[in-house]
């Protein structure tokens, strides 16, 4: 039996379509943040399974927040407090260090998720393609809400020294956007060199730990010589901590120049790091 070969031939409408290569552009890459408003959702459900997982079968849950500034402080309180009698600038030293360490915590929890948040999602970027900027961003998020848990019992402190915060705590979310900024711009960073190298994500702890005590958490910055004082805010969380005792507590400190110097350092940071990012980017799913 005979087939007509015209009859056998593909139409026009079944024809093979041609094959598109994408390949990934030569030299840096444009930012276009706005490709993540499309994954919205998918930010969205990353940010609350860290969220649950994070408490999943925990003995006392949400506590932890509350627990690991509460203990650190109690040990600053022996240690700096005590024995060494470091000055709080006449506010009650627990009560200092602890308006301290609240954002310095926020900062170090976020760093450590964010820092390796991309090798710890490799079979998701292996799989599917998605802003890659989604994961550390994602990261970072949850750690606001430890921050606000542990803010609940901040006022606590304050009711219980009988100190009223005054009118300059309406200033606190811009010091916590700033701790935000930087702890992601640092994350960001951090993320994209622990995909290329894998010692990233031992080298995280040792850095969050030494920069502790470059930050002015269980001191005052008023310890640092007044010619250094630039120098050292370019640290950008000494911005940050001095900023929310000033709002928290009252206590004076040279806003104009520190914290201006912190707060250009962590958008460069930022800037910095979202184009290394976008740049390395393309080479994620390969190195990963």
């Amino acid at each position: 039996m005979f087939t007509d070969r015209a009859s056998s031939l593909p139409t026009d409408a079944q024809k093979i379509k041609p094959k598109q290569i994408i390949e990934p552009k030569r030299g840096w890459a444009a930012l276009n943040l706005k490709e993540i408003v499309p994954y919205r959702e998918l930010l969205y459900f990353l940010t609350w399974r860290d969220i649950k997982v994070r408490y999943k079968q925990t003995a006392i849950g949400a506590a932890w927040a509350i627990l690991q500034p509460f203990l650190t402080m109690i040990v600053f309180s022996i240690v700096f407090g005590r024995l060494v009698g470091v000055s709080s600038d006449g506010v009650p030293y627990p009560l200092f260090s602890f308006a301290g360490l609240l954002p310095w915590t926020f900062f170090a929890t976020a760093l450590g998720h964010s820092g390796t948040s991309l090798v710890s999602n490799s079979q998701l970027i292996s799989k599917v393609y998605f802003p890659r900027l989604i994961l550390p961003i994602a990261a970072v998020i949850p750690a606001v809400v430890d921050f606000a848990i542990a803010f609940v019992f901040l006022i606590g402190l304050l009711l219980w020294y009988g100190i009223t915060p005054s009118a300059t705590i309406v200033t606190l979310p811009l010091f916590l956007l700033l701790a935000f900024v930087t702890v992601l711009g640092v994350g960001i960073w951090l993320s994209a060199l622990d995909v290329k190298y894998r010692d990233i994500r031992y080298l995280i702890p040792f850095v969050t730990q030494f920069w502790l005590f470059v930050t002015p958490v269980a001191y005052p910055s008023s310890y640092i010589p007044a010619q250094w004082r630039a120098l050292y805010a370019l640290n950008p969380m000494v911005g940050v901590v001095e900023g929310f005792r000033w709002a928290l507590l009252g206590q004076s400190f040279d806003i104009g120049g520190m914290i201006f110097v912190s707060a250009a350092v962590s958008f460069a940071i930022l800037i910095t790091g979202l184009f290394y990012f976008r740049r390395m980017e393309r080479q994620f799913a390969d190195l990963i």
